[in-house]
């Protein structure tokens, strides 16, 4: 009964961090489904609130990171669904910033997202996707570079 508290509680931040990840609402479920199952086989281990969000969140991360290092799952979609648009103010401009996010990198694209997205500090980040705190600083500066170079001064995708 403790997991499926934890799951619920977890399932909106994480699949919102997957979003920004891979860009794509049904691929983010995949990869919270994914990472939720990863997480209950190490439930005994993990118990703590705390501690099990820290160790979904790495695996989230190292998971998307491993599907694009693999190029594809091999699934094929039976049907196109349209994605569901959230309820906000400013859609083009999240949607700039998603086209943006999908230009760099798999490993520039976590380290920005948990960095800046998700707040959390350089060692934490380094932690979850296996590098340097060093590295990690370096990533954030060429991803958040190479941002500015896509979007340019006015926000707008060149």
């Amino acid at each position: 009964m403790e997991f499926e508290e934890f799951a619920r509680t977890e399932w909106a931040a994480l699949r919102r961090t997957a979003f920004w990840l891979c860009g794509d609402w049904h691929t983010a479920e995949d990869l919270v489904q994914a990472t939720f199952i990863k997480v209950y086989v190490r439930w005994w281990t993990l118990r703590r609130a705390a501690r099990a969000s820290a160790f979904a969140r790495t695996t989230l991360t190292r998971t998307w990171i491993d599907w694009q290092r693999k190029g594809s799952a091999g699934e094929l979609p039976a049907e196109d669904f349209a994605d569901q648009l959230l309820d906000d103010t400013d859609i083009a401009l999240r949607q700039t910033l998603l086209t943006a996010l999908q230009s760099l990198p798999a490993i520039q694209r976590a380290v920005v997202v948990l960095r800046y997205w998700e707040d959390m500090p350089v060692d934490e980040v380094a932690r979850i996707v296996n590098r340097k705190p060093a590295t990690v600083r370096s990533d954030a500066t060429r991803g958040l570079a190479a941002l500015r170079e896509t979007l340019g001064e006015k926000g707008t995708v060149r």
